[in-house]
């Protein structure tokens, strides 16, 4: 019997080997050395083996692609390096500036690239163990992304274990998840076929497919995968030595364990010869079997790409050189007003439908009043429309010589269109904004989330999905319906258990003593922050005071100007906003008041007026507790490097700012030098 198992497993291997084989040659060299009977025949076989013989069943079997049960969410899957994005260029000039930069860095004359189209599909990442693949993730925000193994599995192209015997222990490889043109077009073709949604790009219809429950329908959707480097490897002690000096050596190895990668790739030298490549891929682009949004170029030699390093999320060494946006011409039917999460009232050109870069385009945003005078676009008029990647598409320009004879100009509400608040725009502002931040449905849940926020209200447990879902059931409306919270209205959720709920509302209960600081930074007003909202408390005491003061008397506060004394008075004129106010204080909320006295003078120290910026990861206190100490002793904290910024504090991984503060010569410190400063 064992020798019949043995004979068995054997014709097994040989057959797996050889569909392996034959799934190379088709996915991946696209060069079939089979007819498509033949295969299915041999692919029937091995399934009619593993029927006989259930326990020679092996995971990366290829008749195992499918066959898990639907899932009811995707898990989360860290990696281990990061999955960090590509800064972009858009301009001749841009790339040049790469190229200096690079040369600068390492001190060069020249650089040789690794170029490569760029996919427009979803990123992602694959790690085998011992040659097997374990699984698989989207790059999700760059430290964390969902687990989409089964998926994955499902993808021809992606093979189960590696060909080959000089096999990594570990190896994470990434790319590119997308659908080919031609698959594409018959899927369009099936979902019309049976009167089913239309994707409109293959973009989108790959990231459907990706994120499908079911594999089984992954699985239907024919996508691919190209590899474009290697997140980690482990070579085997034992193993021969692998040549990766270079990325095209990498790209090599990624070939040679069969995986699929760009043809197109080349390695060249200098700026003149990628914008070359940049030409040339360009003019192929429509013949292409994929869709592509530009080129990226990597420094080629991987020791210099570690020698350059990282700026912020995004390496130093490589860059994206996007294509222009594609536009297209159209009429403008109307303009409608939207309200954004924070207030900020968009108006939004409502097209004639047109197709552009893959999309049917029906709205277009007109960013504020200023553009629409500027560009002057009126109702009715002929303009052209750009969309460029996932950014919202906009109208450029309006096409003169076709505007007809009756033309109807927009005007910007003074009053909020979901609301009926006053809109209001400050002086240096280009955007209007609804004042009636404590009730205007568009914007119900940024004001809660800010609200119950730590350093806020501080209301434990109250996280953005838990607000989302209290809104969008209806529960909540304003933050005072927080304090009219039941335990039977919170049990009744989603994933909401009896002792979640119960320390939720003793999180709510506990909220209740707070000091006048916090509760005006809540409240959300415009250009009001935490240290704004501390001044305020010690200046006027009480908010009853508060609430009465004029522009005039709050410009006494110290640091507070005309704009943002404008902010306070509108956000006050409203009754709704005062009303949600006046429903907390009665549900409890309070806190200790004062008569009022003026801000005392700070006495004058090594901080006093000067303007700090933080980044990196600080060690000895938090980034939060440094801020605390530099206001304390009259400092100020912003969140951007200029040229009037004193200092900037460097903790661990700096990003950006840590670079600009050297480019304008700023005086950097380190977590010593700040203590050293504030004592």
């Amino acid at each position: 019997m064992n020798d019949k198992i043995n004979l068995v497993q054997q014709q097994l291997q040989k057959i797996r080997r050889q569909i392996d084989q034959h799934n190379y040659h088709y996915y991946v060299l696209d060069d079939p050395v089979v007819s498509d009977a033949q295969y299915d025949k041999l692919f029937r076989e091995l399934q009619q083996i593993e029927r006989d013989y259930p326990q020679l069943i092996i995971p990366e079997s290829p008749t195992q692609r499918v066959g898990a049960s639907p899932l009811t969410a995707f898990s989360q899957i860290t990696h281990v390096v990061p999955m960090l994005s590509l800064g972009n260029a858009f301009e001749d000039t841009e790339v040049e500036a790469f190229d200096r930069r690079v040369c600068e860095g390492l001190a060069v004359d020249n650089v040789e690239y690794a170029v490569e189209p760029k996919f427009d599909g979803l990123a992602v990442s694959l790690c085998y163990e011992n040659g097997i693949f374990k699984t698989g993730a989207t790059r999700g925000d760059g430290n964390t992304g969902e687990d989409i193994t089964l998926n994955l599995r499902t993808i021809k192209s992606i093979p189960l274990h590696l060909a080959g015997n000089n096999i990594p222990s570990l190896l994470e490889v990434r790319g590119e998840v997308l659908m080919l043109k031609a698959d594409f077009n018959l899927l369009n073709q099936r979902q019309r076929d049976k009167c089913e949604k239309i994707f409109a790009n293959p973009r989108n219809a790959a990231a459907g497919s990706l994120r499908q429950l079911d594999p089984a329908v992954t699985a239907t959707r024919n996508l691919a995968f190209f590899a474009y480097g290697i997140g980690r490897v482990n070579i085997n002690t034992d193993a021969e030595e692998i040549s990766m000096d270079k990325h095209s050596d990498v790209m090599a190895y990624l070939m040679s364990l069969h995986f699929p990668v760009a043809k197109e790739r080349k390695v060249v030298t200098g700026s003149q010869a990628l914008l070359a490549y940049y030409q040339e891929i360009g003019s192929l682009r429509d013949d292409l079997p994929y869709d592509i949004d530009g080129v990226v170029y990597k420094v080629n030699l991987l020791s210099q790409q570690e020698k350059l390093g990282f700026v912020s999320r995004a390496p130093r060494f490589a860059i994206a050189h996007k294509f222009p946006a594609q536009e297209a011409m159209t009429k403008v039917l109307d303009i409608d007003v939207q309200v954004g999460r924070t207030g900020a009232l968009t108006p939004v050109a409502r097209l004639d439908s047109v197709f552009v870069g893959g999309v049917t385009l029906t709205n277009a945003t007109l960013h504020n009043a200023d553009e629409i005078k500027r560009k002057d676009v009126r109702i009715g008029d002929t303009v052209i429309v750009h969309r460029a990647g996932d950014v919202i598409p906009e109208v450029v320009s309006v096409v003169l010589a076709q505007r007809p004879a009756q033309t109807k100009s927009f005007i910007m509400p003074t009053n909020c269109p979901v609301c009926g608040a006053k809109a209001v725009r400050l002086a240096g502002e280009a955007v209007s904004r609804c004042t009636g931040g404590l009730f205007c449905p568009a914007q119900q849940k940024q004001a809660i989330i800010h609200f119950v926020s730590r350093r806020a209200m501080d209301i434990e447990g109250l996280g953005d999905k838990l607000v989302e879902q209290l809104v969008d059931n209806a529960i909540v409306r304003t933050p005072a319906d927080l304090y009219k919270l039941g335990i039977s209205a919170l049990t009744g959720l989603e994933r909401l258990a009896e002792k979640s709920a119960a320390n939720i509302l003793a999180a709510i209960e506990k909220s209740k003593q707070t000091t006048l600081a916090r509760f005006i930074y809540a409240l959300g007003i415009r250009n009001v922050g935490e240290t704004t909202a501390k001044g305020l408390a010690l200046y006027y005491g009480s908010l009853d005071r508060l609430v009465a003061a004029d522009t005039e008397n709050l410009q006494l506060v110290p640091d507070i100007g005309p704009i943002v004394a404008q902010s306070i008075v509108d956000f006050f004129a409203e009754s709704h906003n005062r009303e949600v106010i006046e429903q907390m204080r009665l549900s409890g909320v309070c806190w200790q008041e004062h008569n009022g006295q003026p801000l005392p003078i700070t006495v004058e120290t090594a901080v006093s007026g000067k303007i700090f910026v933080l980044t990196g990861t600080l060690h000895t206190m938090s980034r939060e507790d440094a801020k605390a100490k530099i206001e304390g002793q009259g400092g100020k904290v912003t969140n951007s490097v200029s040229k009037k910024t004193n200092y900037v504090v460097v903790g661990t991984d700096p990003g950006s700012k840590y670079d600009k503060a050297l480019d304008l010569g700023i005086t950097i410190l380190d977590e010593d030098g700040l203590q050293g400063l504030l004592q």
